[in-house]
């Protein structure tokens, strides 16, 4: 199935007016390559026009009709761009590639110009002044935040300042997005042909089976292994030529820092660069500080805080994990001289785990095949939030993998569509995401339900046996199904402050508390039953999984708090940069190091969630949250883990309220206190 088709007579651009399909959904198949340009020009002709009604206004401005109002005005643009770059995305051509590339810094100007507008933002400031000590609750958050976004975006400025703003803003949209489809590019080119059987021993069935069925797809004889994560991360977990897990690791760390067309080092440079140099017209010392302004933390001294925390807790543990493995390595080496290597690192943790905890993560493979994991994710949202999701397969999709489901409550109220993309493809970014083709909002007593999609890259079925996850795919299911519920169960008034349109460093609570469930007994009854017997999964291997729980949880911790180390390494620069970017990165991740320095491979290059994302001087939130969802988690596990009662109230203090209060009052609501990192180091062992 294509995403978009050729021109035919009668086309009617869908883009232009409300979907008329069933539940509003996007008319994938009815879409034409150039509705996506015609549209595009109509919705910025369209949002040009609305601004200018708007600041020709002669009554005096309201909060009504100057905030209020600024929430329409783009029903066109918010069509034609969802679709877009989220297909860029998960189902990406050249075409539109194209089309993102030239309307990317074309869309920034515009909202530039709005920000920007004088007479739009004296309008917006007389508002603030006037009302922001006489509106409550979400008219009042309203309000802040829309002065804060015009403030933020360069109102303030002298006309040379602000067009250095809009210079900047353009440039980094364009930049941004090259990097991504340079990763993309990257990841595509390589992969490893193997055709002796040596080169793949050690691997499991279901990876032997995957790398084959790669190979006869291609018309090849033997094996082939790329750096989609299904098929890199076993290889590294299980070859046993290490000569060959090293070349993958190296290809897969290389990403974007190998030169030629595709190389990120100069990106790199020109985002950083660039943002220092409009966090300094905006009075900024750094992007860091610029940015953390409207977030949980407030300021990079906080970020530190909370990372110099965590890895004095966790790095002495984390050091000690390592010299065990790096012991057993020697042992099982049979070489008292034998230096551990990154490459080696996937290899002998799993040999351990299987030793010491008398199980591998192979074990657990059959026990989650895919749709039954899709039936117990369900059937949890069931458990605590009264959700009920039906497959309606007549729905148009952007794709044949992705499955559509109406989504009710416990009182047969619609709530939303879920969209699921769950398998790799060359035209589809690597990761996994949440993301929306429209999002909730209520007006004129009709309140809109939103378009979700989850996006993931997990395990594809083989002739042999359908998909068959890891447990860490589980997690990863539960963690993108947790901001998905955060988007359907929405339920504000106003579009800008509904689902995941909230604080970075507190968007992943939802997401990371969904991931506490994945070993809860009554849950795994549910999704782990054996593909081929139906049997479920003995207690004694759930016993084992839960007592390797804190395997190695400290390396993980370590393992993110050197990407939030980095993160902010380069978004508090004070100079531009025009050094090493590798180079830089070493200094930068040194307190978290964990081996020495590998030549070539590089983070910073092929880090799509700081460089083609919104995680810039953001990505520490993973651990901020995970403080927030242990503390949070600790809360159902009092109440016997999968609570109704706790997940009404999450629902009713988190997840249903968006934006439309500072997160830190919703967290009180919800928990009656403020969060501790006790659970946390509970959770992980270190307490």
């Amino acid at each position: 199935m294509s995403t978009c088709t050729t021109a035919v007579v009668g086309h009617t651009n869908v883009f232009l007016q409300p979907y008329n399909t069933p539940f509003e959904s996007v008319p994938f198949e009815q879409i034409r390559l150039e509705d996506y340009s015609e549209a595009l020009d109509k919705g910025l002709e369209q949002q040009k026009a609305y601004i200018e009604t708007l600041t020709n206004n002669p009554e005096a401005p309201t909060f009504a009709n100057t905030i209020e109002a600024l929430e329409e005005g783009t029903d066109i643009l918010d069509r034609v761009t969802s679709v877009l770059f989220n297909l860029t995305e998960a189902a990406t051509s050249d075409e539109l590639d194209e089309l993102a590339n030239h309307y990317s810094p074309i869309l920034t100007q515009a909202a530039n110009e709005i920000f920007q507008n004088e007479a739009l933002f004296a309008r917006v400031k007389t508002v603030y002044q006037q009302e922001k000590d006489q509106l409550t609750g979400y008219q009042a958050k309203l309000l802040e935040d829309t002065y804060q976004s015009f403030v933020r975006s360069g109102a303030n400025l002298n006309a040379t300042d602000k067009a250095t703003f809009a210079n900047l803003s353009s440039q980094l949209s364009t930049q941004t997005l090259q990097f991504g489809n340079n990763v993309l590019k990257e990841t595509n080119a390589f992969t490893l042909h193997l055709t002796q059987e040596a080169d793949v021993a050690g691997l499991p069935p279901t990876a032997l089976e995957a790398a084959k069925q790669k190979a006869t797809d291609k018309g090849l004889e033997g094996w082939i292994i790329d750096l989609s994560m299904p098929s890199y991360l076993p290889f590294m977990q299980y070859a046993h030529n290490r000569e060959l897990r090293h070349q993958l690791y190296m290809a897969y760390n290389q990403k974007g820092n190998k030169g030629g067309e595709n190389d990120n080092n100069q990106l790199v440079k020109d985002i950083v660069n660039n943002r220092l140099a409009l966090a300094n017209l905006m009075q900024e010392p750094t992007y860091g500080s610029y940015r953390l302004k409207r977030t949980m933390a407030q300021q990079c001294e906080a970020v530190y805080g909370l990372l110099d925390q965590l890895l004095a807790v966790y790095y002495p543990v984390a050091l000690q994990e390592k010299e065990q493995i790096t012991a057993y390595a020697k042992r099982i080496s049979g070489d008292d001289n034998f230096e551990l290597k990154p490459w080696d690192w996937a290899y002998y943790t799993e040999k351990y785990k299987e030793e010491t905890y008398h199980f591998s993560s192979e074990e657990l493979r059959p026990y989650f095949e895919l749709n039954n994991v899709i039936n117990g994710v369900y059937w949890l949202a069931g458990q605590l939030y009264g959700l009920q999701f039906i497959e309606n397969d007549a729905l148009q999709k952007y794709h044949p993998d992705v499955k559509v489901y109406e989504v009710y409550d416990a009182d047969k109220r619609y709530m939303g569509l879920l969209y699921t993309d769950f398998f790799p493809r060359n035209n589809k970014r690597g990761g996994a995401w949440m993301t929306e083709f429209r999002g909730q909002w209520k007006k004129d007593g009709k309140d809109t339900r939103p378009l979700i999609s989850i996006v993931m890259n997990f395990t594809p079925p083989t002739a042999e046996s359908p998909s068959l996850l890891t447990f860490d795919e589980v997690q990863t299911f539960l963690h993108e199904f947790g901001h998905a519920l955060h988007g359907l169960l929405s339920d504000v008034t106003y579009a800008s402050q509904s689902g995941t349109n909230v604080y970075r460093d507190f968007v992943e609570l939802p997401s990371q508390l969904m991931e506490n469930f994945a070993d809860e007994t009554h849950f795994l009854q549910k999704v782990a039953l054996h593909y081929q017997t139906g049997q479920v999964i003995p207690d004694s291997l759930v016993q084992k999984l839960k007592d390797s729980r804190t395997y190695l949880a400290a390396y993980a911790c370590i393992r993110q708090l050197s990407f939030g180390y980095l993160d902010m390494a380069w978004h508090t620069l004070k100079e531009p940069f025009d050094g090493n970017v590798e180079q830089f990165e070493r200094t930068a991740c040194q307190k978290t190091a964990f081996f020495g320095p590998t030549a070539g491979a590089c983070m910073s290059t092929q880090f799509n969630h700081l460089f083609a994302g919104g995680y810039a001087a953001g990505y520490y939130g993973y651990k901020w949250a995970e403080v927030l969802d242990a503390d949070a988690f600790a809360v159902f596990s009092a109440h016997g883990g999968i609570s109704a009662q706790i997940g009404k109230r999450f629902r009713d203090c988190v997840l249903s309220k968006g934006g439309t209060e500072h997160p830190a009052r919703l967290y009180a609501a919800f928990k009656g206190s403020e969060p501790t990192i006790d659970a946390l180091l509970k959770r992980d062992g270190i307490k």
